[in-house]
């Protein structure tokens, strides 16, 4: 069975896979997805994010604010308010974007570390996004001991160094369907250096759907040619990548039930 760690439910274009939620989750569960993580990406959206995957018992739900997504100061109260709820396992998706917005690399800073502080008053873990920003990413998880709430570096796709200094940290990795990705050879050989027992995999659906799916609406069953992609690089069984991927996701999201 495969977990798909990070996902956007609430963001999935339904019309376009001309399918309805129910019929996602469904289609998922078919191709032995057992669990799915839906990552908030915003405060506002958070309560019908919530009430839209509120059914499924198989899917769990984080609260945080992307940094591409953010107001200009975060409300920490509600962060805090929010990521306290019993439904909420994670906190994020939070960190740092400088590809996109390096002008708001103030307030982004200010905005990671607000849920850095929440993730670890909480005792939730941390979903991170890192893009042109190792440095800082790393400095301020340092500095505000980001080990001591862990987490996960979501669709990695930095250096083998960034990820070891996130190992370090007690975090893991989560690769997404960029690694099929033909031009993605730097981070394939990345993938084959990381630690099995720090791996996981996730679809980011909407988004990077996985050859073969290049150019369709990405969405949880497609983990599982993330699945096929790793276990060839790393010269493994997809049942084995399967099983270590999945025990390390319940491993880092304690909160959650298993589910069959």
């Amino acid at each position: 069975m495969f977990v798909d760690s990070h996902c956007h439910l609430d963001r999935l274009e339904l019309d376009k896979l001309g399918l309805t939620l129910p019929q996602v989750i469904a289609q998922a569960k078919a191709n032995q997805v057992q669990h799915m993580l839906c990552v908030c990406v915003s405060l506002a959206e958070f309560e019908q994010m919530a009430q839209s995957v509120a059914s499924f018992s198989n899917v769990s739900i984080s609260c945080g604010e992307h940094p591409l997504h953010q107001q200009d100061n975060v409300d920490v109260a509600l962060l805090l308010e929010k990521c306290s709820l019993q439904q909420v396992v994670a906190v994020g998706e939070t960190g740092l974007d400088y590809f996109y917005a390096p002008e708001a690399k103030l307030n982004q800073q200010a905005a990671f570390v607000s849920h850095i502080q929440v993730a670890n008053q909480v005792k939730k873990p941390l979903i991170i996004h890192t893009r042109d920003a190792r440095s800082d990413t790393l400095a301020l998880m340092r500095s505000h001991q980001a080990e001591n709430c862990g987490g996960v570096l979501h669709c990695f796709t930095e250096s083998i160094e960034m990820a070891k200094a996130a190992l370090d940290l007690g975090f893991y990795i989560s690769i997404s369907g960029i690694m099929t990705f033909r031009n993605a050879a730097e981070l394939r050989d990345v993938v084959k250096k990381l630690p099995l027992d720090r791996l996981l995999i996730e679809t980011d659906s909407p988004y990077l759907a996985p050859v073969p799916f290049r150019g369709k609406t990405n969405q949880p069953a497609y983990v599982t040619a993330v699945a096929d992609a790793i276990a060839e690089v790393k010269g493994i069984s997809v049942d084995k990548l399967a099983e270590v991927t999945t025990a390390n996701f319940y491993n880092l999201f304690s909160h959650i039930k298993k589910t069959n």
